[in-house]
């Protein structure tokens, strides 16, 4: 006698499962790929490496971890000390500009505004020199032709800043004595910020020097210089007889 087809048939097909791969064959494709793990070091923070190694010729991977995450905090101390000590100096920058302007801005005349540019601002700024010159003017300025003034040739600026640069930061600075007069073999980096000229002055540079290379250079930003320059600018014509 025949079995019943709906109770002794065999029913649903249960779903396949994937096969699993063995540890052998791990270790196999690993044993294989030595550089796996070098290549994915984000599986590292899944494994859980034992306590103790013992035998010969195993890697440890604890301090292999260990040694990775040590230098992932050494990198970002890195850069929060890089941080902290930019912030301090643009701040530091700072402070040394607003003391800049405002003895410029405290002087009642052109002498004292040449005093204050040449003894008071190498301090305030802590540079080792300052310059102010000047190209010919189409008309002579006797104000001008003074020592405290560098008499810069004809092109000179824009030989220098380029033909639309407000300011320059140089950390190699190699002057012949044009910008820098006297103080030009002291010279290793410089700040220079263009005048610009008007019926008053004519083009010229005001230029911050430093004995040391890179205490200016160009991964620094312009704005303080050029700043300065623009006050210093807006005295010299109130006091040369033209509306800053």
């Amino acid at each position: 006698m025949s079995q019943n087809q709906g109770e002794s048939g065999p029913g649903p097909q249960p779903r396949t499962k994937r096969k699993s791969v063995s540890i052998t064959e791990v270790a196999e494709f690993l044993r294989h790929h030595p550089g796996f793990l070098e290549d994915h070091p984000e599986l590292l923070e899944h494994l859980t490496p034992p306590a103790r190694w013992t035998g010969d010729g195993i890697v440890d991977m604890n301090q292999y971890i260990l040694d990775r995450l040590r230098g992932e905090v050494d990198n970002l101390r890195s850069c929060a000390m890089d941080l902290i000590d930019t912030i301090r100096t643009n701040l530091s920058g700072q402070t040394r500009t607003h003391s800049a302007v405002l003895a410029l801005l405290a002087a009642d005349g052109l002498d004292q505004l040449v005093r204050t540019v040449h003894e008071h601002l190498p301090l305030l700024l802590d540079v080792d020199a300052v310059a102010v010159g000047f190209e010919p003017p189409p008309k002579p300025i006797p104000a001008l032709v003074a020592p405290e003034f560098q008499r810069l040739p004809k092109g000179c600026v824009r030989r220098l800043m380029g033909a639309g640069d407000r300011a320059q930061l140089l950390g190699e600075m190699n002057d012949d004595g044009t910008v820098f007069g006297a103080a030009a073999g002291l010279v290793r980096s410089a700040a220079l910020a263009r005048i610009r000229p008007d019926g008053a002055i004519p083009a010229g540079l005001f230029a911050l020097g430093s004995r040391t290379e890179d205490a200016f250079h160009s991964g620094q930003g312009p704005e303080l210089v050029q700043f300065l320059a623009r006050v210093l600018e807006s005295r010299l014509q109130r006091f040369l007889g033209s509306p800053a």
